[in-house]
C-alpha cells in the first residue's frame, strides 16, 4: 500500500508544479452530472492555508487547504436538474468556472474488453434481414441528458479546459463503451433525469490489476491458502486501479457496472475468482465509502475455451467459471446479467450484442436500486431440488410470472446423473412454475445441471425474457463461497 500511497503522491506534486495555483482533477469538469439526492464530493489543491469557496447552485462551500494543499467540500444533496448550471471555484486569485452541468444519476462501468467494447464498432455492423440492431445509434444519438466520461489511462491529469466530460454523441460516443451508452440511455428513458456513465475499461486486464494486492490478502479465503496455487497472488495489483480508479475517488456515484473475467477464465479459475470479486466490491466500496454502493455485472459470454487455451481446460470449465461469478450473488446488492442467450457464435470472444446487455443491466438498477417496476433484476436461478417417485422438481428464484422454454419448444440442456456418475439427458417439462425432471432408467435421481457447457443454448427463460443461470446441484463453489 505505501507503494500506491508514494505514486499518489507524486501525481499531485506534478500536477502542482504543472498548473495554476488552484487544480481541480479531471473527473470534476464542465458537462458533468453530479449525482441526485447524495451529498457531492468536490476537491482539488492549492496552497496551504488557502481558502476556496465553491458555488453551485443556491450552495456556497468554503474550506481552507491543508498543509499538503489538499482541499474538499461535500455540496449537500440536490435533487436531479435538466437544466445546465455553471459551478465557480474560487480562490483568493484564481477562479474555475465550468459550465453546462446537470443533477442526476452517475455510475462507474469497468472491465476489460467487452466493457471497453466501443459504440463505433457496432456502427459498422451489417445486421441480418429482419432484425433490430441499433447500428445506426452514433447518427441518432442527440440526448443532452446524457453525459459521458472516458478514462485513458495515461490521460488523467487535470487540463486547464476542464474537459473530460461530453454529451453523449459525435466522437467522444464512438470510442465509449457500448455497454455504458446503453445502459445509460435505457435509464434515463426510465427515469427522465440526466444520467452521466464513467467508462474506465482495459482490454485483456484481469481483475488484479484494479485492486490493489493488499485488497485481495485482507480476504481470509486468501489468508488461509497462501501457500496453495488457489491462494496465489499476481497479475498485476493495483495497476490499472492506481492510474485509473484513483483519480476518480471520491467523486459520487450511485453505483459500479462490471464486466470481467475471460483473462481469469482463461486460467481456468474458479472458487479463487469469487474471492477475487468479493476483495474488489469490499475494497471499491470502502473508497468510496459506500458499503451498500450497488454492483450489477455481467456473466461472460459462452466461448470455446478448451479450444483456446492449452491448460486442462475442458468444455466444463467455462460453466464452473460462470458458477464462480454467481457466487458472488451472495453479497448484497448485486446482481448478475446473463449473457447465454446473446452469443450465436461461441468463436466469437466478443460478441457484438452489447445493446441488450446494456438494457438487462438497467433493468437489474431499475428494480434493485430504483425500485421501479414490477419485474425481476435478473434472469432465473436455482433454488433448491425436492424428489418427487422418480421425477426431481426443480423451483427457482426470479420466475416470477412463470418459467417458459424459448420459443414454446422443448426444453433442453438439463442432465441427470446415474449410478455410475454419467449425466444422461432429462426430460424437462414445465409445471406450476417449477421445472419436473425424468429420464427412463434412472431410478434414484439425485444431481442436476443445466447448461453445463462452454456452448450451451439458452432454452430456460422467465417471462421477463430474461435466461436462466447454468447451474449444478453437487459439487458447486457457491456453497463454498462466504
Amino acid at each position: 500500500m505505501k507503494k500506491y500511497l508514494f505514486i499518489i503522491l507524486l501525481f499531485v506534486f506534478a500536477i502542482q508544479e504543472s498548473f495554476a495555483k488552484l487544480i481541480i482533477p479531471k473527473i470534476i469538469g464542465s458537462n458533468m452530472v453530479l449525482q441526485q439526492g447524495e451529498p457531492v464530493a468536490v476537491w482539488g489543491w492549492a496552497n496551504p492555508g488557502e481558502t476556496i469557496l465553491v458555488k453551485f447552485q443556491n450552495q456556497v462551500k468554503k474550506v481552507i487547504c491543508d498543509d499538503g494543499g489538499n482541499w474538499k467540500v461535500m455540496l449537500s444533496p440536490m435533487k436531479a436538474s435538466i437544466s445546465p448550471e455553471q459551478m465557480e471555484i474560487n480562490a483568493r486569485a484564481e477562479s474555475i468556472k465550468l459550465n453546462n452541468i446537470l443533477v442526476g444519476e452517475v455510475w462507474l462501468c469497468s472491465g476489460q474488453s467487452n466493457m471497453e467494447f466501443a459504440m463505433r464498432k457496432i456502427s459498422k455492423l451489417s445486421p441480418p434481414p429482419g432484425t433490430d440492431w441499433p447500428v445506426d445509434e452514433l447518427e441518432k444519438a442527440n440526448n443532452s441528458q446524457i453525459r459521458i466520461f472516458l478514462v485513458e489511462r495515461k490521460k488523467m491529469q487535470p487540463d486547464s479546459a476542464h474537459s473530460g466530460w461530453a454529451v453523449a454523441q459525435g466522437d467522444a460516443l464512438r470510442n465509449f463503451s457500448a455497454v455504458g451508452y446503453f445502459f445509460a440511455k435505457e435509464l434515463q428513458k426510465r427515469l427522465g433525469v440526466p444520467v452521466g456513465i464513467i467508462s474506465a475499461a482495459i482490454p485483456g486486464s484481469r481483475i488484479e490489476p484494479w485492486m490493489p494486492a493488499e485488497a485481495i490478502k485482507m480476504q481470509a479465503f486468501f489468508k488461509l491458502n497462501k501457500n496453495s496455487p488457489v491462494g496465489k497472488i499476481d497479475g498485476d495489483p493495483g495497476k490499472f486501479y492506481n492510474s485509473m480508479i484513483v483519480p476518480l475517488i471520491p467523486y459520487t456515484l450511485k453505483g459500479v457496472l462490471w464486466y470481467q473475467g475471460e483473462s481469469n477464465c482463461f486460467l481456468n479459475e474458479r472458487i479463487q475468482y469469487s474471492y477475487k470479486m468479493k476483495s474488489l466490491i469490499d475494497f471499491w466500496r470502502g473508497q468510496w465509502r459506500n458499503p451498500k454502493m450497488p454492483f450489477y455485472y455481467v456473466q461472460i459470454a459462452p466461448y470455446y475455451y478448451s479450444k483456446a487455451t492449452d491448460r486442462e481446460y475442458t468444455v466444463y470449465s467455462e460453466p464452473e467459471f460462470w458458477e464462480a461469478q454467481a457466487a458472488v450473488l451472495k453479497l448484497a446488492n448485486t446482481a448478475m446479467i446473463a449473457t447465454l442467450d446473446l452469443n450465436d457464435d461461441p468463436n466469437d470472444l466478443h460478441p457484438v450484442n452489447k445493446w441488450d446487455i446494456g438494457k438487462r443491466l438497467a433493468n437489474a438498477a431499475l428494480i434493485k436500486t430504483y425500485h421501479k417496476g414490477n419485474g425481476v433484476p435478473m434472469g432465473v436461478i436455482f433454488k433448491r431440488i425436492m424428489r418427487r417417485g422418480n421425477s426431481l422438481v426443480l423451483e427457482f428464484k426470479y420466475s416470477d410470472g412463470g418459467l417458459v422454454s424459448k420459443g414454446n419448444k422443448a426444453l433442453k440442456g438439463f442432465e441427470i446423473e446415474n449410478d455410475s456418475g454419467v449425466f444422461t439427458e432429462a426430460k424437462a417439462v414445465i409445471k406450476n412454475n417449477k421445472i419436473w425432471l425424468s429420464s427412463k432408467g434412472i431410478k434414484n435421481p439425485k444431481t442436476v445441471r443445466y447448461a453445463w457447457r462452454e456452448d450451451a443454448p439458452a432454452t430456460l427463460f422467465n417471462k421477463q425474457g430474461l435466461p436462466a443461470l447454468p447451474f449444478r446441484t453437487s459439487g458447486s463453489v457457491i456453497k463454498e463461497f462466504k
